[in-house]
């Protein structure tokens, strides 16, 4: 069964494995921050088969744009789990990864719906990540149902 939640340990694993492909690269918005599906993607599929390779590699927005394809259900709980994330919490970390600066600085030269959730990016890091929070959760609730995806853009990066 590819969704015994919770106790399934090849979930777990995807948990675990899925983001680890953004490791060494040089940005997490660009070109090779998009790639960053496919580590975690061929780990799962090496050990756990297809359906796990899919279920992680489409676990990307803009991963799933780009092959035309649907996202995978981790995709909705990886958006959510940053909605149930407290600032406290994902906040440090972002900063000592220096991920904010990247999505904040990226935010000012795009425009489009996927990026109005930075709106709030002058008014401190606690309330751009609120604004993060409040746009990945109407995402999620727009789209989990299969719905066509025409919040997030084919490319994300301007490359």
């Amino acid at each position: 069964m590819l969704y015994g939640f919770p106790y399934d340990p090849k979930l777990w694993c995807a948990f675990f494995v899925h983001d680890l492909g953004y490791v060494g690269k040089p940005n997490m918005d660009g070109v090779e921050g998009e790639q960053h599906v496919v580590f975690g993607a061929e780990l799962l599929g090496l050990f756990f088969g297809a359906e796990w390779e899919d279920f992680c590699l489409y676990h990307s927005r803009f991963w799933c744009k780009k092959e035309s394809h649907k996202p995978s259900k981790l995709c909705f709980a990886d958006k959510l789990a940053i909605c149930l994330e407290p600032w406290w919490f994902y906040l440090p970390r972002a900063r000592l990864s220096g991920e904010i600066l990247e999505y904040k600085r990226n935010a000012r030269v795009r425009e489009g719906r996927y990026y109005t959730m930075n709106l709030a990016n002058d008014y401190g890091d606690r309330a751009w990540f609120e604004s993060v929070q409040n746009y990945l959760y109407r995402w999620v609730f727009e789209h989990y149902d299969g719905k066509e995806d025409t919040w997030t853009p084919r490319h994300q990066s301007k490359d």
